[in-house]
């Protein structure tokens, strides 16, 4: 079995795994990537949402092979220091409760916002299909109407 090359947040790197080993293991166990959480492991929930070559994927049911050569963005590659506008915006609107599901949802609203950048809230409604169990949706779409306008 040949190591998998793909690049994770900018950095190349090569992992050698099972080829159907899930994106979510190979980033949590393998690369120390830990923001993105397993939630429900059938691609439901979408707290392990990524970006894979820039459109949002839920790494649980992604098997490792299907990256090589590509790029993966995760919460930790949207910046150091929580900047990035989405991150800002869910922030200063107060968004997670619990939090778990938080970085799928910043990584789901960051791809709406990069094909839609002055979203409607039927636009987020449909787009936004990652479940929060603690129901913080309405702090969610005003995070993300906060984000659009660069506030």
């Amino acid at each position: 079995m040949a190591p998998i090359e793909f690049t994770v947040n900018g950095r190349r790197q090569s992992v050698d795994v099972a080829p159907d080993t899930p994106l979510l293991w190979v980033l949590r166990d393998n690369l120390g990537l830990t923001g993105t959480k397993f939630g429900c492991g059938i691609a439901q929930c979408g707290s392990c949402t990524v970006h894979i070559d820039g459109a949002p994927t839920r790494s649980c049911v992604i098997g490792i092979s299907t990256v090589a050569g590509k790029r993966v963005t995760t919460i930790e590659g949207l910046s150091r220091d929580r900047s990035h506008p989405v991150q800002r915006a869910w922030i200063a609107e107060d968004v997670p409760q619990c939090g778990y599901c938080q970085s799928g949802q910043i990584m789901a609203a960051v791809a709406l916002l990069e094909t839609t950048p002055n979203p409607t809230d039927a636009d987020i409604d449909a787009a936004m299909t990652n479940i929060c169990r603690c129901g913080t949706y309405q702090r969610i779409r005003t995070a993300i109407h906060r984000a659009a306008e660069g506030v």
